[in-house]
């Protein structure tokens, strides 16, 4: 008895394993055709190392964004693939920090002007041209003091994307990297920082003064590292791991809900009713174990094997045929035999697979409300994914995996 509930275990776990592994392959094959993983880093990077765009983030905030719009928009956040290696001698941003921290204090004093009535509203934001003698009002800022901050037009983005142009290989006009190493990425920032003058200091002057939100996060490394380059290197590593494990949280996020959707536009196709299933497992046992009993001379079994027969196909009435059509078709073979489109193949290898349309059946099994807990069963059990089944099949089995 414990066998039988052994078998009726392997069969379900086999029969989710390779529903699952279905469901895997088609969205791995989505993901990978379209880089769907590849603009989702690379938009998490347009964020943090330049900032949003028109003050829009590049991370998709929603799922239909992610599988909707992310991989079909023509604002792709990755940047173009070059074939070349990166350049030997990193060049220093050609930035002022000094003259841009200038306009800044400048640009604060016009507003602390205005919230104190001493400056008319409506000069913040003005160039020198658009503001007149009058507005500068007596003791009031200059006009050229009030001019808004520029930010200097720096892709940090693309800067990145040149120190990693090694690992990148080429798929399109746009780089495929789907996954940074975080000493890469530390090593890239120190690459950067040493081509400035100042060098870290120098960096983060600079990000500060083009406003990339880079330079918070490496400012907090540069305190906590008591501005020491070997652990600001580590610092900026643990940091960036993670921010990966992170943005991998939020990915899988994502993805769950489009596991969901495949898995069940799969059950419904094939039709797999998971109870419906467990007690074809069972018959299939019990089947087995009669035939097992004749072949030990039990004949008062051969009446459950004649009454078999008896419904089976025209040319499968004798016994032994039966038999062997039975034994050579067990229940996992005929696992996706509900399918709107079922394949059958010969035993014997004879013949080519052949296609049947099983539209009316499969839509009479589809509404009828028999079918839906095991529909159920099924969806649920295919959200565990293909590696927890694996898992489960290799305990149950036995089977160990290889160890290095």
């Amino acid at each position: 008895m414990i066998s039988v509930y052994i078998d009726l275990a392997i069969g379900l776990i086999l029969a989710f394993l390779l529903l699952s592994l279905l469901v895997s392959g088609i969205n791995e094959a989505f993901v990978r055709l379209l880089g769907i993983r590849s603009k989702f880093l690379w938009a998490y990077l347009r964020d943090t190392l330049d900032g949003p765009e028109g003050g829009r983030s590049w991370i998709p905030s929603k799922i239909a964004d992610v599988f909707a719009k992310l991989p079909f928009s023509s604002d792709d956040p990755r940047p173009a693939h070059s074939p070349d290696p990166a350049p030997a001698v990193v060049e220093p941003l050609r930035v002022d920090s000094a003259t841009v921290l200038a306009s800044e204090n400048a640009e604060e004093k016009v507003s602390k002007e205005i919230a104190e009535g001493v400056a008319p509203e409506g000069v913040a934001g003005k160039t020198a041209e658009e503001t007149g003698p009058d507005e500068a009002g007596v003791g009031g800022p200059a006009a050229e003091d009030r001019a808004e901050p520029p930010t200097p037009p720096v892709d940090m983005t693309a800067r990145l994307y040149e120190r990693l142009q090694e690992i990148d290989h080429p798929k399109g006009a746009r780089t495929s990297i789907a996954n940074i190493p975080p000493e890469r990425f530390s090593g890239a920032v120190m690459e950067l920082a040493a081509a400035e003058e100042g060098g870290i200091d120098g960096l983060l002057a600079k990000l500060e003064a083009i406003r990339s939100p880079l330079a918070g996060h490496l400012k907090g490394v540069w305190q906590g590292a008591q501005r020491d380059a070997q652990k600001f290197r580590q610092g900026v590593e643990d940091w960036f791991n993670g921010e990966m494990q992170r943005l991998s949280t939020l990915y899988a996020r994502y993805v769950r809900w489009v596991v969901f959707a495949l898995g069940l536009v799969l059950t419904l196709l094939f039709s797999m009713d998971a109870l419906e299933y467990g007690k074809t497992l069972l018959r299939d046992n019990a089947y087995r174990a009669g035939v097992a009993a004749i072949a030990g001379g039990g004949g008062e079994a051969y009446a459950a094997l004649r009454d078999k027969c008896a419904g089976a196909e025209p040319g499968l009435t004798e016994p032994y045929q039966c038999v062997t059509e039975s034994l050579s078709s067990p229940a996992l073979v005929k696992i996706f035999d509900h399918a709107i489109v079922s394949i059958t193949i010969p035993p014997d290898g004879s013949d080519d697979p052949s296609f049947h349309w099983n539209g009316g059946a499969w839509w009479d099994r589809l509404i009828t409300p028999g079918h839906w807990p095991g529909y159920l069963l099924t969806m649920v059990a295919l959200l565990f994914g293909a590696s927890f089944w694996w898992d489960v099949l290799r305990r149950l089995t036995g089977v160990r995996g290889n160890r290095s």
